[in-house]
């Protein structure tokens, strides 16, 4: 029956590969038209702006320094650089425990995926700390993914979060290293000042300013998408934390002197998620040299620069209001999350990380390693009635061989924490959050170029647990007689 299989799936594999993902196609949680759509806003950083790897690095290099020449932390901290790629976003902190770790969309822990410092926390451990690894609900993060309160979990949603969890584990990783006796809620409080104080004092800013090629990714497409929409008579608006200076040199640098012609609308250090939600916080007027005025807005003007305020304010002065207005941005919480709960605004999620894991789903080793990790699972299902001493040998082989081939394809997305949208089978929290928040989801804004400004976005129907997962578009004559319970499509680890 193995044999059988095996043989079975070397004719399968080309049928799959027919069906490659092309990295630049926008995704549909929920059907949309651009045809209705005649407003679009824009994130600024990682939605306009892209940046390069330097960037963390520098983010985790100056806020190392601050925690050793301002918080007192051992100069020992100094022999740790940033390590690119060790982290992924959407990974949850337990702040009193000290550990880093990946949870799925059913609150369980992916075991594996438990670090404290630099190295994996012992599944037998976790469990113990845990009792098993299911996470409840009152000790997980809040709504927009913060540690607000005694024991619980911060979720890091936003890519400037990566160079946070890398500091965080590396100065897990020198107390523990030295046997130095240390409070974790104080470690991670000081951490996160640090990291803010990169921002909040402007030296990311700064950085950045001074050398645009070093630190910012060129974005002629993204230039390319704004040239498009305004040629097509849409309305436009962008709505960024970033402080002015910072936002006018990039766009200077990614799309021309003119940029501000392109926008109907510049919101400047508008402090999302507040933003959204605190209706206190008025408009005020930034002149082109950082200047504040104190005049009442009445009007929000084209290529006037305004700081704060808040949405209410924001749609009272546009009128802009309902389906017909779509925001993107990279952040699920701060970006997506109340426009679309509270005010029926269409949401688009940039996710940079998706080009990289579709171009390794495209690889013929990822395809050959799910099909036959599919067929395995289907083997296990039907066959595990079967108590007699010889199949239940057979039986726990595949299971082993299963658990292999589970490991090796979270590895091959991240040694540490595999895939950003599947712990292994289920879905990641990160990837629920996603599907509730955002309507459509892409790599870069740049994917826009490919479609009409009339297309229409529909969801795949995967099928349900209790239908039938023989679907015309996901499964292809050749693989009718391999029992595949999921999708080809939902083959993410």
């Amino acid at each position: 029956c193995n044999m059988y299989l095996r043989n079975n799936i070397k004719y399968l594999i080309p049928v799959i590969s027919k069906n490659f993902v092309n990295p630049d196609t926008i995704f549909a949680n929920n059907q949309m038209s651009l045809q209705d759509i005649e407003i679009y806003g824009f994130d600024y950083d990682y939605t306009l702006a892209f940046y390069s790897s330097h960037l963390h690095t520098l983010i985790f290099n100056i806020a190392r320094d601050i925690l050793i020449n301002e918080h007192r932390y051992p100069e020992g901290l100094r022999e740790y650089d940033y390590i690119p790629n060790f982290v992924i976003r959407g990974l949850h902190y337990d702040v009193q425990k000290a550990l880093l770790m990946k949870i799925d969309a059913f609150h369980y822990i992916q075991l594996g995926t438990v670090y404290r410092g630099l190295n994996p926390v012992p599944e037998k451990e976790v469990i113990a700390m845990y009792e098993g690894s299911h996470v409840p609900l009152e000790i997980m993060s809040d709504f927009y993914g913060k540690s607000s309160h005694g024991h619980t979990m911060k979720q890091f949603m936003d890519i400037f979060s990566l160079p946070e969890m890398t500091l965080l584990l590396c100065v897990n990783d020198y107390f523990m290293k030295h046997n130095i006796d240390y409070e974790p809620v104080h470690l991670y409080k000081d951490v996160k000042e640090a990291i803010g104080d990169v921002h909040v004092r402007g030296i990311m800013y700064r950085a950045v300013e001074a050398d645009n090629e070093k630190y910012i990714c060129y974005g002629e497409q993204t230039h390319a998408v704004l040239r498009k929409l305004s040629k097509n008579g849409k309305k436009m608006f962008l709505i960024t934390n970033s402080p002015f200076d910072f936002v006018n040199r990039g766009m200077n640098y990614i799309v021309g002197k003119d940029w501000r012609d392109l926008f109907d609308v510049v919101i400047v250090q508008a402090d999302k998620p507040g933003f959204f939600n605190d209706r206190r916080k008025p408009f005020r007027r930034v002149t082109d040299k950082g200047v504040l005025l104190w005049d009442r807005i009445h009007h929000l003007e084209k290529g006037q620069i305004y700081k704060q305020g808040n949405l209410y304010e924001f749609l009272r002065l546009t009128g802009w209001r309902g389906s017909k207005v779509l925001y993107f941005g990279d952040h699920i919480y701060s970006d997506l999350a109340d426009l679309t709960l509270k005010h029926g605004w269409r949401t688009g999620a940039i996710i940079p990380e998706l080009r990289k894991e579709i171009k390794i789903m495209n690889t013929e080793e990822y395809v050959h390693t799910m099909t036959w990790l599919q067929a395995l699972t289907g083997l296990l299902e039907q066959m595990q009635v079967h108590q007699d001493p010889a199949s239940q040998t057979v039986i726990q082989q595949w299971i082993n061989e299963r658990e292999e081939m589970r490991l090796r394809t979270k590895d091959i997305f991240n040694a540490q924490f595999g895939s950003l949208f599947r712990t292994y089978h289920n879905p990641t929290y990160f990837t629920r959050r996603l599907s509730r928040f955002a309507d459509i989801y892409m790599a870069s804004l740049s994917c826009l170029l490919n479609y009409d400004l009339q297309h229409t976005f529909y969801p795949r129907r995967t099928p349900l647990q209790h239908e039938s997962p023989i679907w015309p578009e996901q499964t292809s004559t050749g693989a009718m007689n391999i029992p595949f319970r999921t999708a080809p499509n939902q083959y993410i680890m």
